[in-house]
């Protein structure tokens, strides 16, 4: 009970300071000094704009338009700057223009092809009306709010200085209406207050139609922020391939082909002894074939970890049941699947289960786990949970950062619940197409 109250007199509290917030007041100023900026902006772009225009027919057009579309760029980082300082509203910024070709005609047709760019010069213009629109209202709100409720402060001047009685608020012929008499002032006075109370979110309004402008017309557009996501997925794509080419490469250095050196050393040996010691050739033949076995088991091994072929011939089920089936602690696996996805993003899944369970068998202190994969809304999903240790944390260590990055790169999504000893589980999502 006493929370609710205090909650209420919080709000209450905070709709009478409106007025003297500071948020209200650099609103204000955002919406006062928007005026004679979007006078700038307007007038500098309509004409550019105008004269490029006209130009057009000689070839003196096009750095003029090219000019003046950079020069609205700049506008909009003044724009973008003042809303982040005033309004507190961070506005990513649009991507920079690149030209594909060095030299200045492809710099200048660069910008003229920029969508940013005339989205900037489109803001210069519409944002005129409503500058003036916004400033026009903000100021006549707050004059007149602040004015009605000082009014017993100031009214005397009227029968100290003029012939009125009071502010005169109507006049008909011989007939005038003034505010002189205590009633009328009190009521004047809570006028006022009810205006001023209102104002901040008068205010607030006006700039939240600013905050949206600015963000559709000179933030980042949808398909600058997907370029940047699927650029930052590529580098991820190409490190992740990398770190794995450089993992063959060693276990393929350590295991293999140390094995298979060792064992050409041990038949060269046999060979020479084969004539004078036949018994210690055959052992060290014996030794040999071991060792070719060991060595196509560790082929095997690292075949199946760059693609097994169980994923291959038959499908996530099998793939995931033969994972589990090498995990230190007993594993359910459970798929129900109306189909097979595509073909990377069965390799995703299948290497997302693969290292999730190598955690469990390295980190949980499990005594047992769970594997799930279904779909659902036309997204692949998969879950691992264990129930160790927990405290597992997708930001530092274990791997999960890296299989969170690898996701992400093909718009997955990973999701990590591991409380400290409650067990952990690992949710994962994937497109059902790549």
């Amino acid at each position: 009970m006493d929370d609710g109250k205090g909650g209420r007199r919080g709000g209450a509290g905070a709709v009478l300071l409106a007025p003297v917030a500071g948020r209200t007041w650099r609103e204000f100023g955002y919406l006062l000094l928007g005026l004679p900026l979007s006078i700038l902006y307007f007038s500098l772009t309509i004409t550019g704009v105008s004269l490029g225009a006209g130009l057009l027919v000689t070839f003196l057009g096009v750095p003029v338009l090219a000019g003046v579309l950079a020069m609205c760029r700049g506008f909009g980082a003044l724009e973008r700057a003042r809303v982040r300082v005033l309004l507190g509203a961070d506005i990513t910024e649009p991507a920079p223009i690149r030209a594909r070709k060095s030299g200045p005609l492809a710099a200048m047709g660069a910008v003229l092809k920029s969508g940013s760019a005339w989205r900037h010069a489109l803001y210069s213009v519409i944002h005129f009306p409503w500058a003036v629109f916004g400033f026009c209202l903000a100021l006549t709100f707050w004059a007149t709010g602040w004015a009605y409720l000082l009014y017993p402060l100031w009214f005397w001047v009227f029968p100290a200085y003029t012939d009125q009685p009071g502010l005169q608020l109507y006049q008909n012929g011989d007939y005038s209406f003034y505010l002189d008499s205590p009633a009328e002032i009190a009521l004047a006075c809570l006028f006022g207050l009810a205006l001023t109370l209102a104002t901040p979110w008068v205010i607030r309004a006006l700039t939240t139609v600013d905050r949206v402008m600015v963000g559709g017309l000179l933030g980042a557009s949808r398909l600058d922020s997907r370029v940047s996501e699927l650029e930052s997925g590529r580098g991820v794509v190409v490190d992740t391939a990398a770190a794995d080419l450089r993992r063959i490469e060693r276990d393929l250095h350590d295991g293999a082909q140390a094995r298979l050196v060792s064992l050409a050393v041990e038949l060269g040996t046999a060979r020479e002894k084969l004539a004078e010691d036949p018994q210690a050739a055959a052992r060290l033949v014996d030794e040999a074939h071991g060792e070719v076995k060991i060595a196509l088991q560790e082929l095997r091994d690292l075949a199946r970890g760059i693609h097994p072929a169980v994923l291959t011939d038959r499908g996530l089920d099998a793939a995931l049941s033969s994972v589990a089936s090498r995990c230190s602690v007993p594993v359910r696996v459970a798929v129900d699947l109306p189909a097979r996805p595509a073909a990377a993003i069965e390799g995703i899944a299948y290497f997302t289960v693969s290292e999730l369970l190598r955690n469990v068998s390295t980190h949980a202190r499990a005594r047992s786990a769970s594997v799930d994969v279904w779909t659902s809304g036309g997204r692949l999903l998969l879950q691992v949970a264990d129930d160790g240790r927990g405290g597992a944390d997708a930001d530092a260590g274990h791997g999960l950062a890296g299989l969170a990055d690898r996701l992400d790169a093909v718009d997955g999504v990973l999701v990590v619940d591991s409380p400290a000893g409650g067990g952990t589980t690992v949710t994962a999502e994937l497109p059902w197409r790549a």
